[in-house]
């Protein structure tokens, strides 16, 4: 079906290129027209689609000249080239499409970019308010128009009618308006600054904890680095996985901090604006149009290095992973905390590459190259250890941070569950038992641990009234989970109730039809419902699906032998 699909794909795609090639005036039907010329705009703009830049501006640049009569190619070219960071060829071909009278979004707004990154505002903003004028994409496009257009005006305002323009914005934009608003107060050098860093990220209902890291910096870059310690500190006490502030608090801790954001800086702020967009655009699975963003804020403000932890995310989600790799590698330059993040998403592409191997030893000569192991450290690595069946060693490192923190620290239950896993995983149920119980005793709703306990329970053929309950609660709490459903299913398959587990395990086959162990019991549930022949089909199925463990193999023969 997915090989049908990407022929479809190309079919339309070859008879799309061929009509626009087929329709293009006569005066330049003798250049492009041939067949050469289409198969470079073809694949350029398929590499382009697929994030290929380098490949694809290889093919677009051999042919110049198809903006005349194409406006689509231009906008392919430009994020081709502001994509490659090629930033200063980017605006040169702008400069040519408007002496060709071409304006285009794109152009106008890489023009303007480069003006203001020249500290000519004037012009800057003359480019910014052709984005204005044109009639609008979408609220993204409207948001950036108008935050470039206000950013690049305030030279020549006073602070009171910078503010109005900010209360103007359109109420659609609430939290860029909030943003904003402490940006123009930090600006304009504003004694209210801090008070609006303050109001932003103690907002309780959505997580603002970025902009504690450039409170933090304003702090510092005004003498108040003890305040600024204290900001990261007890922004890290409820975002303990901030990776800018985590790298931040080291960077203090060994006095060797460096401001790569200045909220007194247009470019920096804008910066910010361009990655906010990034942002929204990713997430609405809009990578190339991400990625332009990032870049640009990347052109803008070349220190702030952690815009490439959403461009290396970016490349990642579309399995660009040779890309992501390399990105991750750079950014674990930046201080600790950036390495054993890049680590962990390179041990985790390798681990999707099936190089198992080489993601442990990477996360182990990481881990024992941090100068400052924190519980939350020490929390992924004993995690990681366990997801790749190093269970003796979780152990160990999941009990020494038991011994670091007490009941009520956030990370308990999800200790006691890890080490749970790995004790149950090496034969220890005793134990296990203690850890699963005291990590629900901990926190009570957690669906996969109430799940893990009572299927645990049942394959021993105790407690299985109870486990059902138990279960019943965990469906509630995770409805249409394939792997809760199936358990389910299984609770009422061992309490003789052989109807009701045929419609649980059904549902859990159609949601999860490959899983060997869910069409196992389905085949069980079949053959005590009467349906001998289906099970048997179903048994048999299992026996060809990839990584089927051993010993199931060898019940499952025995089944095709004499049933159950």
């Amino acid at each position: 079906m997915i090989i049908f699909r990407i022929k479809i794909y190309l079919i339309i795609q070859i008879f799309f290129v061929t009509i626009f090639f087929s329709t293009l005036q006569a005066k330049i039907l003798n250049k492009f027209n041939e067949g050469n010329y289409i198969a470079d705009y073809f694949s350029g703009t398929i590499l382009l689609n697929n994030e290929e830049y380098d490949e694809s501006y290889s093919y677009l640049k051999k042919l110049a000249g198809l903006e005349e009569n194409h406006l689509d190619y231009s906008k392919k070219y430009l994020y081709s080239l502001v994509n490659l960071g090629k930033f200063n060829e980017a605006f040169r071909y702008s400069k040519k499409l408007e002496k060709k009278k071409i304006s285009i979004f794109e152009n106008n707004l890489i023009i303007g970019i480069y003006y203001l990154k020249n500290k000519n505002y004037q012009l800057a903003n003359k480019y910014f308010q052709s984005l204005k004028d044109k009639e609008s994409r979408s609220l993204l496009g409207d948001f950036v128009s108008n935050a470039l257009l206000n950013w690049t005006s305030f030279g020549s305002l006073d602070f009171q009618d910078a503010k109005k323009k900010i209360i103007e914005i359109d109420p659609k934009f609430e939290n860029l308006k909030r943003i904003q608003n402490v940006f123009v107060h930090c600006f304009y050098g504003e004694k209210k600054t801090e008070i609006y860093f303050d109001e932003l990220t103690s907002n309780e209902k959505i997580d603002f904890s970025r902009y504690n890291y450039f409170y933090a910096q304003y702090l510092i870059s005004n003498g108040q680095s003890n305040k600024a310690k204290k900001i990261v500190e007890s922004s890290l006490e409820l975002y303990p996985r901030n990776l800018l502030l985590n790298q931040l608090k080291i960077n203090l801790q060994n006095k060797r901090y460096k401001n790569n954001f200045n909220c007194e800086k247009l470019t920096n702020v804008i910066a910010e604006i361009f990655y906010i967009t990034a942002n929204a655009l990713s997430t609405q699975n809009l990578y190339k149009l991400s990625n332009f963003y990032l870049n640009l804020a990347k052109f803008l403000n070349q220190d702030f290095y952690s815009f490439d932890a959403l461009l290396a995310e970016n490349f990642y989600k579309i399995d660009n992973y040779k890309k992501a790799k390399k990105i991750y590698k750079e950014i674990g330059r930046h201080g600790e905390a950036f390495l054993w993040f890049s680590s962990k998403q390179n041990a985790k592409i390798l681990i999707t590459e099936d190089q198992n191997e080489k993601a442990l030893t990477l996360i182990r000569d990481t881990y024992e190259r941090l100068s400052q192991k924190d519980i939350y450290e020490t929390y992924d690595y004993a995690t990681f250890l366990k997801n790749n069946d190093q269970f003796q060693e979780s152990i160990k490192f999941y009990t020494e941070i038991l011994k670091k923190i007490n009941k009520g620290h956030p990370l308990y239950p999800k200790v006691k569950d890890g080490r749970g896993v790995s004790h149950e995983r090496l034969g220890e149920w005793e134990k296990a038992e203690v850890d699963l119980q005291d990590s629900l005793k901990a926190k009570p709703d957690q669906a996969y641990v109430i799940n893990y306990l009572a299927y645990s329970w049942i394959e021993q053929g105790i407690k299985i009234e109870k486990s059902l309950k138990m279960l019943e609660k965990a469906n509630s709490l995770k409805s249409n989970d394939p792997y809760i459903i199936d358990s389910l299913g299984w609770a009422l398959f061992k309490l003789k109730r052989y109807k009701d587990s045929k419609d649980q395990i059904q549902l859990a086959v159609e949601l999860m039809p490959a899983d060997p162990v869910v069409n196992d019991h389905f085949a069980d549930v079949l053959w005590m419902n009467g349906k001998k022949i289906q099970a048997r089909y179903y048994w048999k199925y299992v026996l060809g699906l990839d990584e089927v463990e051993e010993d199931l193999k060898i019940k499952i023969k025995k089944k095709l032998i004499s049933g159950l």
